[in-house]
């Protein structure tokens, strides 16, 4: 549906994206993460073609995008919903109906179509209400039944959910999911949310510097990520540089400030090598001799204790400080304080290994 190849873009001096490759096939949900400033809504207006890149090529629908001839009818095949859409002062049914208009649509079609789409966001009679009284979540239901109402093949969704409460973000992420389900629809999403990308996409790229360093599912971007910075990024709490020390079988051991941790990995011994896991993946415990399959563990000190809503991080001092994320209702079972005596656990399949260069 859409394959790029080294894409580029500059205002100027400044470079804002640089050998961005990828392609997206028919019928996927593709997420786009990355901190803010990192390019993405940059990418997303090249990819709907509101602006041309400054070197490397786009194809979408099998056609070359950056051709004059073929900018106008590729762009009315796709529709873009941004962060902060336009809401017109007029009614709900005359927003949702702007594009159709400007199409030469027949007024009986673009009635059924948009009391269709008003059926499809779930504000069915709102049609003659005017838009300016919406809340923030109808307003941008409005702004998502405005773009999918010429029946799009491809939809951009620029930070689709930034500004709403939780259940206005879950409702606009119901919709888009049914969308995808339903009909079909190819759909790219940015978002600064990487639990909704989690829960919306089969695949996502990260952006880093104007960079698309990884694409991956997202057990590989959150479990097995490509650079530290993307650790860093999606919220990995164990990070420590190491070297390996032997290996056997595929089983590695990686020494990490006098303690050995074991892992998978297909790193030869002599190299430096950092590893990483996440703190969920820690298991904490009070028995001396815990029961547990884990290839690393060891006894420390509860250094802190962060609430996180339902969970709580729990810093423990094992010689390097290990964070693990516990349930509320398990450290108040374990009575977990400071100072108190603990172990940890961290199965060798937990622990992703990344290789120095």
């Amino acid at each position: 549906m859409i394959e790029a190849e080294s894409l580029a873009k500059r205002y100027g001096e400044k470079e804002i994206l640089r050998e961005i490759t990828f392609s997206i096939p028919d019928g996927e949900i593709f997420g786009l993460i990355g901190p803010s400033g990192s390019g993405k809504s940059t990418l997303l207006r090249l990819l709907d073609l509101i602006e041309m890149p400054t070197e490397g090529t786009l194809s979408v629908f099998g056609e070359d995008a950056l051709s004059p001839d073929a900018r106008f009818h590729l762009r009315r095949r796709m529709a873009m919903l941004s962060q902060k859409p336009i809401i017109f002062n007029r009614t709900v049914y005359e927003n949702i109906a702007l594009g159709m208009k400007y199409r030469g649509e027949t007024e009986a079609a673009i009635g059924r179509r948009v009391r269709e789409a008003l059926r499809e966001i779930g504000l069915s009679d709102y049609s003659r209400r005017s838009a300016r009284t919406l809340s923030g979540g109808e307003a941008q239901r409005v702004a998502l039944a405005r773009a999918i109402v010429t029946d799009p093949e491809v939809l951009f969704l620029d930070e689709p959910t930034a500004n709403l409460d939780p259940p206005s973000a879950e409702k606009i992420e119901e919709i888009i999911a049914r969308l995808n389900h339903e009909t079909g629809m190819t759909i790219f999403v940015s978002t600064h949310d990487m639990l909704q990308g989690q829960r919306l996409a089969g695949r996502m790229g990260v952006m880093m510097e104007g960079r698309l360093p990884q694409i991956g599912t997202t057990v590989e971007i959150f479990h097995r990520p490509a650079t530290k910075n993307i650790a860093r990024f999606v919220q990995m709490d164990n990070i420590f540089p190491g070297a390996v020390t032997a290996s056997q079988s595929g089983e590695v051991s990686i020494e990490v400030s006098g303690k050995i941790f074991r892992a998978i990995s297909p790193v030869q011994p002599g190299k430096g090598a950092s590893i990483l896991f996440r703190a969920e993946d820690v298991t904490v415990g009070i028995d001396e001799s815990p029961k547990t399959s884990a290839r690393n563990v060891y006894p420390g000190r509860i250094k802190r204790l962060i609430p996180s809503g339902p969970f709580v991080h729990v810093i423990i001092d094992c010689g390097i400080d290990i964070t693990a994320l516990v349930t509320i209702r398990s450290a108040e079972d374990l009575n977990l304080s400071i100072g108190k005596e603990v172990w940890v656990s961290v199965k060798a399949t937990a622990i992703h290994v990344l290789p120095e260069k």
